[in-house]
């Protein structure tokens, strides 16, 4: 069993900048971040392997940056120039299978989810 714990979510004013992170319990293969805003879907924002492959949503690219430290077990997203239509609840998943996807379905593991607000 993978247990994920995120950390690091907050208030910022539009155009700043927040950290998430995520604690992992286990080894798994893929790894990503997910969205929800309310009345939404929640939705792919960033996916990792852990040969390095990188994959991004159009929404985000240029402004977020994910990353993996294998040794810590840990996961990490970098956003930058935040804008009010990023505020959400932002998640991290897990999954033991071997592929780079931002669909929410393929991942098994989740953790409980950090809220992020971006005031205009």
């Amino acid at each position: 069993q993978v247990q994920l714990v995120e950390s690091g979510g907050g208030s910022v004013q539009s155009g700043g900048s927040l950290r998430l992170s995520c604690g992992v319990s286990g080894y798994t293969y893929s790894m990503g971040w997910f969205r929800q805003a309310p009345g939404k879907e929640r939705e792919g924002v960033a996916a990792i392997r852990n040969d390095g492959r990188i994959f991004y949503s159009d929404p985000v690219k240029e402004r977020f940056t994910i990353s993996r430290d294998n040794a810590k077990n840990t996961l990490s997203l970098q956003m930058n120039s935040l804008k009010p239509e990023d505020t959400a609840m932002y998640y991290c998943a897990a999954d033991p299978r071997w592929w780079l996807t931002l669909d929410p379905n393929q991942y098994r593991y989740w953790g409980q989810g950090t809220q992020v607000t971006v005031s205009s």
